[in-house]
């Protein structure tokens, strides 16, 4: 990869993803052999081994496409998807400023954060990379997105995004509608809010991401102002498969 997805975004490229939450490298290759931007390998809902981490981020790269990992609420999730060859990490669940400063300390190294430094891991070529050039650059390049899915997020959203290296601030909208008392994302309170922080985050130096579910909603949240859109594969896939059904036996 010659471009990191973090300076495409800030490029304003704008970048599409899948969420894959099961052990599949293949699909995460199909994914990245059809034009997809990046695949968020979702550790914070999926059931993943540390090894299948490293083994889906090593399909994502076969493709040239960026490798990102939901974290889990694991202490250690942030540095192992890091040390794993993420290019970025989306971190569930940051409610404050306090917590997206804990997320920025776990996935720096220092001076910036205090990530732990090794060598002897995927993501600097086991040895082959060292030094201060690799550990400035690998805080040059991660990614690091937190999601935006309570009402207290939303009531400290300005607090959030004002915090240092935070690159995207993604909605959550299914868990903002749920914790915000609604049933359905797509109530008028739910995309009234949204709405909202897109407003609220223009004066910042951050980028907006979104969830998506099918083609329309893609291109709604592009045309919204988000930089980074992830659609849930298991939906399209669904989708897909119930409308050979429901188109072949008429």
């Amino acid at each position: 990869m010659t471009k990191k997805l973090k300076q495409r975004i800030f490029n304003n490229e704008k970048v599409l993803g899948g969420f894959v939450n099961s052990y599949n490298p293949s699909l995460v290759e199909m994914l990245g052999f059809n034009g997809y931007d990046f695949v968020v390998i979702d550790n914070e809902h999926g059931a993943f081994s540390q090894s299948e981490i490293t083994d889906m981020i090593r399909a994502a790269k076969r493709t040239n496409m960026s490798p990102v990992v939901r974290t889990s609420y694991d202490p250690s999730s942030v540095q192992k998807a890091l040390d794993s060859g993420a290019e970025g990490i989306q971190v569930p669940m940051v409610n404050n400023r306090e917590q997206a400063e804990e997320v920025v300390s776990k996935a720096k190294y220092p001076p910036i954060g205090m990530r732990g430094v090794a060598y002897s891991i995927p993501a600097a070529q086991y040895g082959t990379l060292s030094g201060r050039s690799y550990l400035d650059q690998a805080n040059k390049d991660n990614l690091i997105s937190v999601h935006i899915e309570t009402k207290e997020a939303v009531e400290n959203f300005e607090e959030i995004i004002a915090v240092n290296e935070i690159d995207i601030a993604f909605i959550g909208s299914t868990d903002l509608a749920v914790n915000l008392g609604y049933d359905n994302p797509n109530d008028s309170g739910v995309q009234d809010i949204i709405s909202n922080l897109f407003e609220r985050v223009k004066d910042h130096d951050i980028k907006m991401g979104l969830v998506a579910s099918d083609t329309a909603s893609t291109v709604k949240a592009f045309n919204q102002g988000a930089s980074y859109v992830s659609v849930v594969t298991n939906k399209i896939i669904t989708d897909a498969l119930k409308e050979v059904v429901s188109n072949s036996k008429n």
